[in-house]
C-alpha cells in the first residue's frame, strides 16, 4: 500500500499499532504517524479514535492530550478543523527515522572488530613514558593533586628531575593540570617526592603514594582505551560526510529545477482579483473574478506555490495543491518579548518585509482596496495588488537567499528563520564558501529590494576574504569597503574572474586609488 505522504517520504505506509510501544511514542509523534497512515488530513477526534483502536489511550483522554501537545506545529499544520502533514519538511523525515520507519541514510563501513587490549600491569610495576603519553593526552588533571602528578612523572624516569623538566613533561601532554615549579615548597615532611639540595625532585620508591599514582594512571589508561573503541572511525565519518554532501548536492539541484509561482489575491477569502507571478521569469499576470478557472490552470503548471496564508487562499481559489511544496509567507512567529516587564512586539509580514527588503509600504491599505473594488476601479486595484506581489517576491527571494528574514524595529535587528525555505537550498553562506574555495568573485545586490525589470542593475562585484578564523568570511566590494551580509538581496557567482583586481589593504591605499 502507498499514499501521497509516504510516496514523498519514500517509506512504507506505517501503522499506529506498530509504533505505540516505541520509545519516542507520544501524542504528537503518534499524530504524525496517524497522518502518515491516513495519507491525508484528519481531525483531532478522528486521530483520538485511531489512538483508542491502537490501544494507546481512551478516545477522550487521547483527545485532551492532543489538544495540550500543540499539534499545529511543524511539520503538522492546521487548516480549519483539519490537521495535515507537510511531507516535504525535513522534520517529517527526521520523525520517520526517530520512530524507526526508515533506515539511517549513512550505512556504517564494515570493518573488523579491534582486538581486546591487554590489561595493564599492576601497581608494583613502574610506569612507562608510553603509558603516560597514552593516558595523559589532552587529559583533565585538575582533580589530581600536584604531588600525584609529580610522582607519576618521576616514576617513569629512573633519575631525579629538575622541576622545570617535570612541568614541561606534563604540559607537553596536557594543558589542564595544576603542577607548578613551586609546588615542592608546599609538600610536607614525609611526602612521596623529596626536594634535593640542588632543587631537583626525586621519588621515594617505597612510599605508598607511588603505588596509588601508578594505579590511578593505569585506571585512566583503561578508560582511554575503552573510549577509543567506542569512538567512530574517522574513515567512516569522512565517508558518511561525503555521502551526505552528495545527497545534499543532488537535492539542491532538484530544488533549483522547481518551477515556482507566487499568488496574491484580494479579498483573500473570496478572491475578486488574483495576481500570479512566475518567480523565475518575473512574468506577472492579473486575473479578474471570472477568470479563476484560468488561475487554476496556471497554478497546475508549477511545482511550488508561495503566498500569504497559502492553504486558505488555495482553498478559496478551489485549487487542490496535492503534495506540492507550499511556501506560506506569513510571519514565522507571532510576537517578540522586548523587556522583562512583558512588553511584546507583534510581528507582522509588512514589518518583516520592511526589515528585510527596505520596502516602506509593502502592502496597500485594505480599506482603500475595498473602496477600489466597490467603485469598480479595476485598474487602480490591479496596480496596487501587483505592487504587493512584487514586494512579496522580493521578500520570498530574500528568505531563500539567507534562509532567514530580518526583523528591524527600534533597537531590534535580528534574523528569524524562514520556515518556507528548504535547508538544502543554496544560501548566501554556500555561495560565499564556493567563491572563497574556488577563488571566484560574487555579484551582489545589497541595500533595498532590487528593481523589477532589471534586478541586477545595481549589482556590485565582491570578493570573499578570510578574517583569520577557520569559518570567518567577509565580503568586500571593488573599493575594499565591507558589505553587510544581511543587506544582500541577490547574489550569484561571477562567470569571469579578474586577477588584476585586489582589494585595498588600508584606508590610505583606498584614498590613493
Amino acid at each position: 500500500m502507498s499514499n501521497a505522504y509516504c510516496d514523498v517520504l519514500g517509506i512504507a505506509v506505517p501503522a499506529v499499532d506498530d509504533v505505540v510501544g516505541h520509545a519516542e511514542a507520544s501524542p504528537y509523534s503518534l499524530l504524525i504517524v496517524a497522518l502518515m497512515e491516513q495519507g491525508g488530513p484528519m481531525t483531532l477526534p478522528q486521530v483520538a479514535d485511531r489512538f483508542e483502536r491502537a490501544g494507546f489511550a481512551a478516545a477522550g483522554a487521547a483527545l485532551d492530550s492532543l489538544k495540550r501537545c500543540r499539534p499545529a506545529r511543524a511539520p503538522v499544520y492546521r487548516d480549519g478543523d483539519l490537521y495535515a502533514l507537510d511531507p516535504h519538511d525535513h522534520d517529517t523525515d527526521l520523525w520517520a527515522f526517530r520512530l524507526g520507519l526508515r533506515p539511517p541514510r549513512g550505512a556504517p563501513i564494515a570493518r573488523p572488530e579491534p582486538p581486546e587490549p591487554a590489561p595493564p600491569p599492576g601497581p608494583d610495576v613502574p610506569l612507562t613514558i608510553a603509558e603516560m603519553d597514552e593516558a595523559w593526552r589532552e587529559a583533565g588533571l585538575h582533580s589530581w593533586s600536584a604531588q600525584r602528578v609529580a610522582v607519576s612523572v618521576l616514576d617513569a624516569h629512573p633519575e631525579s628531575m629538575a622541576p622545570d623538566d617535570v612541568v614541561a613533561f606534563v604540559t607537553k601532554r596536557t594543558q589542564w593540570h595544576s603542577l607548578s615549579v613551586r609546588a615542592g615548597e608546599h609538600w610536607r615532611r614525609g611526602a612521596a617526592v623529596q626536594v634535593l639540595e640542588g632543587g631537583r625532585w626525586a621519588i621515594v620508591p617505597d612510599h605508598p603514594w607511588v603505588r596509588s599514582a601508578r594505579q590511578a594512571v593505569r585506571d585512566r589508561l583503561v578508560l582511554v582505551r575503552r573510549w577509543a573503541g567506542m569512538r567512530t572511525d574517522p574513515a567512516e565519518m569522512e565517508e558518511n560526510r561525503r555521502a551526505w554532501e552528495e545527497r545534499r548536492a543532488v537535492h539542491e539541484t532538484e530544488l533549483g529545477r522547481l518551477r515556482r509561482v507566487l499568488v496574491h489575491a484580494f479579498p483573500a477569502g473570496s478572491p475578486q482579483a488574483v495576481v500570479v507571478v512566475d518567480i523565475a521569469s518575473r512574468e506577472l499576470t492579473t486575473y479578474g473574478p471570472h477568470e479563476l478557472d484560468r488561475v487554476r490552470e496556471r497554478l497546475d503548471e508549477y511545482d511550488l506555490i508561495a503566498a500569504l496564508d497559502v492553504r486558505p487562499l488555495l482553498r478559496a481559489l478551489g485549487f487542490d495543491p496535492g503534495t506540492r511544496p507550499l511556501a506560506d509567507l506569513g510571519p514565522p512567529q507571532k510576537s517578540k518579548q522586548l523587556n522583562r516587564r512583558g512588553r511584546t512586539l507583534k510581528i507582522t509580514t509588512p514589518l518583516l518585509v520592511w526589515g528585510s527588503c527596505r520596502i516602506g509600504r509593502p502592502f496597500g491599505d485594505e480599506k482603500r482596496l475595498r473602496s477600489h473594488l466597490a467603485a469598480g476601479e479595476t485598474t487602480k486595484l490591479h496596480r496596487r495588488l501587483e505592487a504587493d506581489a512584487k514586494a512579496l517576491v522580493a521578500y520570498y527571494q530574500y528568505g531563500r537567499l539567507h534562509h532567514t528574514v530580518r526583523l528591524r524595529w527600534g533597537f531590534l535587528d535580528e534574523m528569524i528563520a524562514a520556515p518556507w525555505v528548504d535547508r538544502d537550498e543554496r544560501s548566501l553562506h554556500g555561495l560565499v564558501r564556493a567563491a572563497f574555495d574556488g577563488g571566484r568573485e560574487l555579484e551582489v545586490v545589497s541595500g533595498s529590494a532590487p528593481g523589477w525589470k532589471d534586478p541586477w542593475a545595481r549589482a556590485r562585484r565582491c570578493r570573499v576574504l578570510s578574517d583569520g578564523s577557520p569559518y570567518g568570511r567577509r565580503l568586500v566590494d571593488e573599493e575594499g569597503l565591507p558589505v553587510d551580509d544581511r543587506d544582500v538581496q541577490l547574489a550569484r557567482l561571477r562567470t569571469t574572474y579578474d586577477l588584476r583586481w585586489t582589494p585595498p589593504r588600508s584606508r590610505d591605499e583606498l584614498h590613493e586609488r
